[in-house]
This record gives C-alpha cells, structure tokens and sequence, in this order.
C-alpha cells in the first residue's frame, strides 16, 4: 500500500509540474514570418509579438516602412522552422484572433527584446499588458541613444508639441480628435516624438505624428 500511494504522488507532481509548464508558455514551430513582429505557426496559429511594433510591409500596393524587410529578415533568422516558446500576459488574443505572447527562442532570447534592442521595432503597449514594459523600453532607449535601425534616421518634428495619454501610452498631434479626448488627468506634452519614443508612448495610427 505504501508504495501504491508513493506511486501516485510521484505521478501528481509530475502531472502538476506538466501543467505548470503549460500555464507558463507552450512550444510551437514557425512556419512563415510574416514581418518583423507576427508569425504564423505550423498548426495555423498566428501570432503576434506583445509590446512591440516592427515597420510596416505593405502587401496592397502601397509603400513599405523603413527597415520593414530587415526587420522582417532579422525576425525570420531566429524562429524560421524553429520551435519557439510562448509566455503569456493579461491578454492571450487581439480583436483579430491573434495570440498575443512574448516569444522566446531555444537559447531562452526573448525576441521582442531583440527586435527593440536592434532598432528593428518601437515599444507598442496594449494595456493590461505590461509585464516587460520597463525592459522593453530600457531597450529602446539603448537602441535611440545608439542610433540603431529606426532610430538612425531623423524623427521628424511637425508640431509645436504633442500629447500624450498616459492610460493607454499613445501620442497624438494637438489636432487629433483622440487629442481632445484624453482627461486632464491622463495628459502628457511632449516637445517632440523622440521625447514621447523616450518615454515609451506610440505613435498614433490615425494622426500618425
């Protein structure tokens, strides 16, 4: 009988340490990058890089951002038809369907931090997620002060000054319609987007400062 009940709780830490692992990411191998910050996996997932934001691809015809295929390029050197691992914020999907994940190569490199650390990408906060926001902008900072990828070329100042939104970590031109929303408690100005960049806020998509 005793060994009995050693054999079982062998097998319930074993099966406790198995479910652990799982809650704390999962395995998976790309099978085609699709640019610097999304990949889709051999099992038809698609997934999305938490915290950060690489250059644009334009596949409608349009123009391609700066160093979006060199990010593109970088990305694909480091997960193509390898297994990568997935961890987890507040969020595991986006609007679109999207797993949402900060994603580790077999060396243990988280490749968001990779990809900022490079100049590659910009910090991109989707709030609740949060959890390596301060790293990742330790990155950009290194990457700006460095002049790497990105931040190489001149960031452009067309306002007298920007604003900012501390809750959700954009800024806007003072025009911006989002501009005007943001409470006065959640206002922040910024003399330039390199001091907004700095702070870890995004651009905006729709005013595009």
């Amino acid at each position: 009988m005793p060994v009995i009940k050693a054999k079982r709780a062998i097998f319930f830490i074993i099966m406790l340490s198995v479910c652990l692992l799982s809650a704390h990411g999962s395995s998976n191998k790309v099978k085609f990058v699709c640019d610097g910050d999304t990949v889709i996996l051999y099992n038809g997932e698609t997934v999305r890089y938490l915290g950060i934001d690489a250059p644009e691809i334009d596949r409608q015809g349009g123009k391609t951002e700066f160093l979006a295929e060199a990010a593109r390029d970088f990305n694909s050197s480091l997960v193509k038809d390898t297994t990568i691992t997935l961890e987890y914020d507040q969020e595991t999907r986006d609007r679109y369907g999207r797993i949402l994940g900060y994603v580790f190569s077999k060396k243990g490199d988280m490749l968001n931090a990779l990809l900022i650390r490079n100049g590659l990408a910009h910090v991109l906060t989707k709030v609740p997620n949060v959890k390596y926001r301060g790293l990742l902008i330790e990155y950009q900072r290194e990457a700006m002060k460095e002049g790497r990828g990105i931040w190489g070329r001149h960031v452009n100042k067309e306002e007298a000054f920007y604003l900012g939104n501390k809750n959700s970590y954009r800024f806007h031109r003072p025009g911006c319609p989002f501009a005007q929303k943001i409470t006065q408690k959640n206002v922040v100005k910024f003399e330039s987007p390199y001091d907004a960049f700095w702070e870890g806020f995004s651009p905006c998509k729709r005013c595009r400062p």
